[in-house]
């Protein structure tokens, strides 16, 4: 969804830095290596695990791209020799040290009969209507933290770490795909016992919602579209950053796997947020942490490198569940006018837009959303 931004930066970075010094102790600004992560401990950053939970291997490889372009560096040639420069710059953290980091008491874990082990978390009365909710692309289910505290009074609130993100750890062989991901969010209600649920997906996690309901109907009691991803030959709200083109070719992702994403995040972040104030060193490192953990950079490029669902728009007037579509109108990423026409193609849908807000509503505005989200679901049939 929003872990990468403009790759302008990142690539002025890398390509116009210096040779880094051999990493002293741990305040030594050099220890992650490159310009970079020299820039962030100057601000005082805390973007990355401690140095003793990780393995830096340095080589002096940003020295030799100062005179480098990134377009001659996107040739096959070119690529392979950045690879090998960049190798170990992003290091995997161990699942150990990033739930010592990042888990909770409110988390949950759940293993599956085809190897993963999905953190979720359960909160809210037993009794209560359920809520099952699905995060976008390289979030994790702390996205949902702000509606979960205003919603599990009155409501059973399910989140879960799609494969690849988060603390949910899956096998190599894992194939990631928007189907698969609307399985395992279906499945874990399965095993908590819960047969019927309103799904909420944003972005990504939007279109394994949409799916759920069409694969799932008897399942799905309501469906809830928050700049929701998957309109057919949807297109970006502008431009899109060249890193999105890179994670679609082969060459450009066997260079994201060892980039440091942090600058890549950061700018993702600001532009998903559209209020900077939200974008909090700890949510950078938070984001970038995620990515490192073992597996995850090969499930994120490989889930964002597969061609979209086959869908028209009037496949959409299948979807038999009451539906709440909400869109900020800033959304960058996704346009609004994706949200209005979500909302015309899903019969009897209805629409919330957010004039100022971007691709995140519940994090960016969440007592306005999670209101507008309580009135549709009191406005729905019982359970």
């Amino acid at each position: 969804m929003r872990l990468f931004g403009d790759v302008g930066a990142m690539a002025r970075s890398f390509f116009n830095a210096k040779t880094p010094r051999t990493p002293r102790g741990p305040s030594d600004p050099a220890r992650f290596g490159g310009v970079v992560d020299q820039r962030i401990a100057r601000e005082g950053r805390d973007n990355t695990l401690a140095a003793s939970e990780i393995e830096p291997k340095r080589t002096a490889r940003l020295g030799v791209l100062a005179s480098w372009r990134f377009k001659a560096a996107s040739t096959p040639v070119g690529i392979a020799a950045i690879t090998a420069l960049l190798a170990g710059c992003a290091s995997d953290l161990s699942y150990d040290a990033l739930e010592a980091k990042y888990d909770a008491p409110a988390s949950h874990y759940l293993d599956t009969p085809d190897g993963l082990h999905v953190r979720y978390r359960d909160q809210g009365p037993r009794g209560a209507p359920v809520l099952l909710m699905i995060h976008g692309f390289s979030a994790s289910l702390e996205a949902w933290s702000p509606w979960a505290e205003r919603l599990s009074g009155q409501y059973r609130v399910i989140s879960l770490d799609l494969p690849g993100h988060g603390l949910t750890r899956a096998p190599a062989s894992w194939a990631p795909s928007i189907d698969a991901y609307a399985d395992v969010a279906d499945s874990l209600a399965a095993s908590l016992g819960v047969t019927s649920y309103v799904v909420v997906g944003n972005s990504m996690g939007g279109a394994a919602a949409w799916d759920d309901a069409l694969r799932h109907p008897g399942h799905v009691r309501g469906l809830v579209l928050v700049d929701s991803a998957g309109w057919p030959g949807e297109k970006a709200g502008r431009a899109p950053p060249l890193v999105f083109n890179m994670m679609r070719s082969a060459p450009g992702r066997a260079v994201l796997r060892h980039v440091d994403t942090s600058p890549l995040a950061r700018s993702g972040l600001k532009s998903a947020y559209v209020d900077r104030a939200l974008v909090t060193p700890a949510l950078v490192g938070r984001y970038v942490d995620y990515s490192r953990a073992p597996g995850h950079r090969d499930l994120l490029l490989r889930i964002q490198s597969r061609p979209a669902a086959a869908i028209d728009a009037g496949g959409f007037k299948a979807i038999t569940a009451p539906t709440l579509v909400m869109h900020g109108e800033a959304d960058a990423l996704i346009p609004v006018a994706n949200g209005r026409a979500f909302a015309a193609a899903i019969p009897g849908a209805k629409l919330v837009t957010y004039p100022g807000v971007g691709h995140v509503p519940m994090e960016q505005i969440p007592d306005r959303s999670a209101a507008d989200l309580k009135a549709f679901l009191v406005s729905l049939p019982a359970p």
